[in-house]
């Protein structure tokens, strides 16, 4: 898997955390006062899904659009920390990047905060984007559509990915029709559900729910995420699986999802089977959950989490 080049292409935002303690209530009103002891930023959304692939050995190009402000330039800065350029970075004037600040004590969030504008993008802009598609997915291994519902995606963009042979997407429900032709959409249960339509209840209404996806869009594969009920595959060819969670603690859920799409891309990019691929996102999202934050799984956290899982065989 290593040394493929992946283009992702997404909504991103900056993760803000806000770390400390709880001793007291505010006399002001009845929230707690938290004492701050450590405050960081990391890479959210797309940034995390381009983060995790470049934790396992990806080359990277990352298209996204930005606000004209000084959180783009925190943006581009941590995508220069780990290797990828800024250049596929589109600024805007009509809106702020996208921020979530979350306050975090003893390892349980207090509140969260967000920064964003969820408008479509201007005609001209997205345009500008897809000008940068076209002149980075001639080389690309596979895409990965990122869509968090911040105005980004539009049926133009995604047409412009599908001239990559590999498209793997994590769409919201609301946009569930703009990802007609992709190879592979990796939602959760809630989104699966809300996508088809079909409330998923149980094991039936589950397989209802996956063939409905594979036959509305057309795709090659579904992949619904189920939190500690583990990852169920559907393929267009009958391919059937249903893969259990295998974390040993489950600390944080953040970013899972990411997780999940980066390494089933770039395992399918490497050529590797579908159940197999699946299976490797399995492990590297059983092995962020153990961390608290959006994180990414390294190969040797992956290769010690299905140790433990042949252990417990």
């Amino acid at each position: 898997m290593a040394g493929r080049r992946v283009v992702v292409i997404g909504d991103v935002m900056i993760d803000e955390w806000i770390w400390g303690t709880v001793s007291r209530i505010s006399p002001e009103a009845p929230v707690p006062v938290v004492a701050v002891s450590n405050h960081s930023f990391t890479l959210g959304g797309a940034g995390n899904v381009a983060h995790n692939l470049r934790a396992l050995g990806a080359n990277v190009d990352f298209i996204a659009a930005v606000g004209d402000d000084p959180e783009a330039d925190r943006i581009t800065a941590l995508l220069a920390d780990i290797g990828i350029a800024g250049s596929g970075l589109v600024r805007l004037d009509d809106r702020p990047t996208t921020r979530k600040t979350r306050v975090v004590a003893h390892n349980q969030q207090v509140v969260r905060a967000d920064w964003e504008s969820t408008n479509a993008l201007a005609d001209i802009d997205r345009h500008r984007i897809i000008e940068k598609i076209a002149t980075s997915i001639g080389t690309a291994d596979a895409v990965v559509l990122s869509d968090y519902n911040k105005g980004l995606m539009s049926r133009e963009i995604v047409e412009a990915a599908l001239g990559c042979p590999l498209v793997v997407a994590d769409p919201k429900p609301e946009n569930i029709r703009l990802f007609a032709g992709v190879n592979c959409i990796a939602p959760n249960v809630s989104e699966a559900a809300r996508a088809s339509g079909i409330a998923i209840v149980d094991g039936p209404s589950l397989e209802r729910a996956g063939r409905a996806l594979l036959d509305e869009l057309g795709c090659r594969y579904v992949v619904v995420t189920r939190g500690e009920a583990g990852m169920s595959l559907f393929g267009r060819d009958g391919e059937r699986a249903d893969i259990p969670s295998v974390a040993r603690t489950v600390f944080d859920v953040s970013g899972a999802g990411d997780t999940v799409v980066a390494v089933l891309t770039l395992a399918l990019s490497a050529r590797i089977a579908i159940a197999t691929s699946v299976a490797l996102a399995n492990l590297a999202a059983g092995a962020v959950v153990e961390k608290l934050g959006t994180a990414t799984a390294s190969p040797a956290e992956i290769m010690a989490l299905l140790q433990f899982d042949l252990d417990g065989r």
